[in-house]
Protein backbone atom coordinates (compact mmCIF):
# COMPACT_ATOMS: atom_id res chain seq x y z
CA UNK A 1 0.00 0.00 0.00
CA UNK A 2 1.10 3.69 -0.87
CA UNK A 3 1.49 5.59 2.27
CA UNK A 4 2.13 8.90 0.79
CA UNK A 5 4.20 10.63 -2.45
CA UNK A 6 6.06 13.57 -2.51
CA UNK A 7 8.02 15.20 -4.58
CA UNK A 8 11.28 17.04 -3.40
CA UNK A 9 14.00 19.64 -5.39
CA UNK A 10 17.14 19.00 -4.78
CA UNK A 11 17.56 22.21 -2.90
CA UNK A 12 15.51 20.13 -0.43
CA UNK A 13 11.83 21.89 -0.94
CA UNK A 14 8.84 20.20 -1.21
CA UNK A 15 6.47 20.65 -4.07
CA UNK A 16 3.84 18.01 -4.17
CA UNK A 17 2.82 15.58 -1.16
CA UNK A 18 -0.34 13.12 -1.33
CA UNK A 19 -0.93 11.51 2.25
CA UNK A 20 -2.94 8.04 1.41
CA UNK A 21 -2.43 7.55 5.36
CA UNK A 22 -3.69 9.50 8.45
CA UNK A 23 -0.55 11.19 9.66
CA UNK A 24 -0.60 13.97 12.08
CA UNK A 25 0.99 17.17 10.68
CA UNK A 26 3.84 17.37 13.02
CA UNK A 27 4.27 13.72 11.89
CA UNK A 28 4.11 14.76 8.18
CA UNK A 29 6.67 17.38 8.68
CA UNK A 30 8.94 15.25 10.66
CA UNK A 31 8.83 12.65 7.69
CA UNK A 32 9.40 14.67 5.15
CA UNK A 33 12.22 16.65 6.42
CA UNK A 34 13.98 13.19 7.77
CA UNK A 35 13.54 11.58 4.10
CA UNK A 36 14.68 15.31 2.36
CA UNK A 37 17.40 14.99 4.18
CA UNK A 38 18.37 10.93 3.84
CA UNK A 39 17.31 11.04 0.04
CA UNK A 40 19.23 14.09 -0.78
CA UNK A 41 22.42 12.97 0.66
CA UNK A 42 22.59 9.58 -0.87
CA UNK A 43 24.91 9.72 -3.96
CA UNK A 44 24.01 8.75 -7.39
CA UNK A 45 25.29 5.30 -7.49
CA UNK A 46 23.74 4.03 -4.65
CA UNK A 47 20.18 2.25 -4.54
CA UNK A 48 16.82 3.74 -5.18
CA UNK A 49 15.45 1.94 -1.84
CA UNK A 50 15.66 3.33 1.66
CA UNK A 51 13.92 1.55 4.65
CA UNK A 52 12.47 3.98 6.81
CA UNK A 53 10.65 3.42 10.55
CA UNK A 54 8.96 -0.09 9.09
CA UNK A 55 8.54 1.16 5.61
CA UNK A 56 10.19 1.29 2.35
CA UNK A 57 11.41 4.78 0.84
CA UNK A 58 11.66 4.26 -3.26
CA UNK A 59 12.56 7.65 -4.92
CA UNK A 60 13.97 8.45 -8.61
CA UNK A 61 15.48 11.84 -9.49
CA UNK A 62 14.17 12.91 -13.07
CA UNK A 63 15.52 16.55 -13.84
CA UNK A 64 16.01 18.56 -10.54
CA UNK A 65 13.11 16.42 -9.03
CA UNK A 66 12.93 13.50 -6.67
CA UNK A 67 9.96 11.72 -6.60
CA UNK A 68 9.19 9.58 -3.43
CA UNK A 69 7.16 6.84 -2.71
CA UNK A 70 6.41 5.11 0.97
CA UNK A 71 4.90 1.86 0.47
CA UNK A 72 4.57 -0.84 3.24
CA UNK A 73 7.79 -3.11 4.25
CA UNK A 74 6.20 -6.30 2.29
CA UNK A 75 5.49 -4.41 -1.43
CA UNK A 76 7.32 -4.44 -4.38
CA UNK A 77 9.92 -1.61 -4.87
CA UNK A 78 10.32 -2.54 -8.44
CA UNK A 79 6.68 -2.18 -8.95
CA UNK A 80 6.63 1.03 -6.92
CA UNK A 81 9.37 2.58 -9.29
CA UNK A 82 7.27 1.87 -12.45
CA UNK A 83 4.53 3.40 -10.60
CA UNK A 84 6.83 6.80 -10.13
CA UNK A 85 8.11 6.51 -14.23
CA UNK A 86 4.51 5.88 -14.88
CA UNK A 87 3.26 9.10 -12.97
CA UNK A 88 6.19 11.63 -14.67
CA UNK A 89 4.98 9.87 -18.54
CA UNK A 90 1.51 11.27 -17.45
CA UNK A 91 3.23 14.53 -16.07
CA UNK A 92 5.00 14.98 -19.85
CA UNK A 93 1.82 13.65 -21.69
CA UNK A 94 -0.21 16.46 -19.86
CA UNK A 95 2.49 19.54 -19.89
CA UNK A 96 4.61 18.53 -22.68
CA UNK A 97 8.29 18.18 -21.29
CA UNK A 98 7.37 18.54 -17.25
CA UNK A 99 9.83 20.99 -15.49
CA UNK A 100 9.53 22.26 -11.83
CA UNK A 101 7.70 25.20 -12.89
CA UNK A 102 5.04 23.30 -14.12
CA UNK A 103 4.50 21.96 -10.99
CA UNK A 104 4.94 25.13 -9.16
CA UNK A 105 2.21 26.84 -11.41
CA UNK A 106 -0.15 24.50 -12.12
CA UNK A 107 -0.24 22.98 -8.69
CA UNK A 108 -3.85 22.22 -8.78
CA UNK A 109 -3.65 19.97 -12.34
CA UNK A 110 -0.88 18.23 -10.56
CA UNK A 111 -2.64 17.47 -7.81
CA UNK A 112 -5.62 16.37 -10.34
CA UNK A 113 -3.64 14.06 -11.75
CA UNK A 114 -1.54 12.29 -8.66
CA UNK A 115 -5.37 11.12 -6.91
CA UNK A 116 -6.54 9.66 -10.51
CA UNK A 117 -7.09 5.95 -9.87
CA UNK A 118 -5.52 5.38 -13.42
CA UNK A 119 -1.91 6.15 -11.60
Amino acid sequence: MINFVCLISRQGKVRLTKWYSTYSQKERSKAIRELSGVILSRGPKLCNFVDWKGHKVVYKRYASLYFCICIDEEDNELEALEVIHHFVEILDRYFGSVCELDLIFNFHKVCLLASQPKL
